[in-house]
């Protein structure tokens, strides 16, 4: 995490809401967290009766820069097939929203912001934090900005569990909702690969019990290699052998040494290395774990259903078939319960090779679907139609 990044953490270039001491975020872990900043940012412009704004929930080791250029990385946001003017969540007739999640680093209270009470970043005193303290903190933004019912609340991966999250929390706000390539839990394989990362982190010494920034240091090889392992489980294995093959890299035969030989290792170790730049160490510790612990059911008795029960929420769940992070299973098993529950919900299942990020990329059918999805939450919303004045 260099300098700009860690500017990031206390003093974003974005919106802010700064809620005191007496505000404070009730957590799942038993404390309350004061004084709490919130990240976000907005595109388009609210209408007169505040009905058409979009809740976008951003995944792991995303930000609230959706669909503007990212501060520290100069690179665009991160939605920019979704999000836009006359793309399929429309800018140009919706109030999209966008904040950072608690437990994150860029500009939300986490660890690399600042502990008033200490004048040293948070660490690991920061409380762990849940999925639903991020749609909490959510909520309080929702309501600081004067909006009572959200339009739709969309996301992928771990902002799909946000989504599902905000549904059984906070029914009567939601209108519509867009679970992508996610599910009402994270299973034990999941539980696992993120326990790899963080084993990765903590091995580094110089995470120094995540005192690094004290010290001038960051655990770059730890988070690196969580991050290498992690990118694996976002791509499937057609999209790998067809983008890297057995392809060597830069070479005309191997060098027989532990270089990067391979098109594959290289890319993944770019991918390693570019991620420390722009994300904090600690950060990926809690956010991984706030995943780790998500699980919808047991909040119910044990019961999904239970969860959606007389739900007025419109649904649309989306699978992609090479998702093996988030198999088409997970989305099934949260349509059944919202079915079981009488909720209104439609399922699609997009046939894809590009894995877990399919639902950041260019897929035509999966925004396709999207765009289908949101026109016609709009028509039974009242809204105007695409494209009207």
């Amino acid at each position: 995490m260099n300098q700009i990044s860690r500017r990031e953490a206390d003093d974003p270039r974005s919106q802010t809401l700064r809620l005191p001491a007496d505000m404070p975020l009730a957590l799942d872990a038993g404390v309350a967290l004061a004084p709490l900043t919130i990240a976000y940012q907005t595109y388009g412009a609210l209408n007169a009766d505040r009905s058409n704004a979009v809740l976008v929930c951003h995944a792991l080791t995303g930000d609230q820069h959706v669909a503007n250029e990212n501060p520290v990385t100069g690179k665009p946001g991160w939605w920019t097939t979704m999000v836009g003017p006359g793309l399929p969540i429309d800018t140009d007739r919706f109030f999209v929203i966008c904040s950072n999640v608690v437990g994150g680093c860029m500009g939300t209270t986490g660890p690399a912001s600042i502990n008033p009470a200490t004048g040293r970043a948070w660490g690991l005193d920061l409380p762990l934090v849940t999925i639903r303290d991020m749609v909490r903190a959510q909520a309080m933004l929702v309501d600081a900005l004067g909006i009572e019912t959200l339009f739709c609340v969309v996301g992928g991966s771990m902002g799909g569990m946000q989504v599902l999250q905000w549904a059984a929390s906070y029914p009567g706000r939601v209108f519509s909702a867009l679970p992508i390539a996610s599910g009402a839990r994270h299973t034990s394989q999941n539980i696992a690969f993120h326990e790899v990362g963080r084993q990765a982190v903590m091995a580094d010494p110089d995470w120094d019990g995540g005192r690094y920034a004290e010290r001038g240091l960051q655990p770059t090889k730890g988070l690196a290699v969580a991050r290498m392992a992690a990118h694996v489980t976002y791509m499937s294995d057609t999209a790998l052998q067809g983008r890297f093959g057995r392809n060597l890299q830069d070479r005309a035969a191997p060098t027989f040494s532990f270089d990067a030989d391979f098109q594959v290792e290289s890319y993944l170790r770019h991918q390693g290395t570019s991620f420390v730049e722009r994300f904090d160490a600690n950060s990926y510790l809690y956010v991984t774990r706030a995943m780790d612990y998500f699980d919808l059911a047991a909040d119910y008795g044990g019961s999904l259903a239970r969860a959606f029960a007389g739900s007025r929420t419109r649904f649309c769940v989306t699978s992609f078939t090479s998702d093996w992070l988030f198999p088409t299973s997970e989305s099934r098993a949260v349509v059944h319960a919202l079915n079981a529950g009488g909720a209104s919900v439609s399922f699609v299942e997009i046939a894809t090779d590009k894995g877990h990020d399919s639902f950041l990329l260019d897929v035509p059918d999966f925004l396709a679907t999207t765009r289908g999805f949101v026109d016609a939450a709009a028509r039974a919303r009242g809204l105007p139609e695409r494209g009207a004045r």
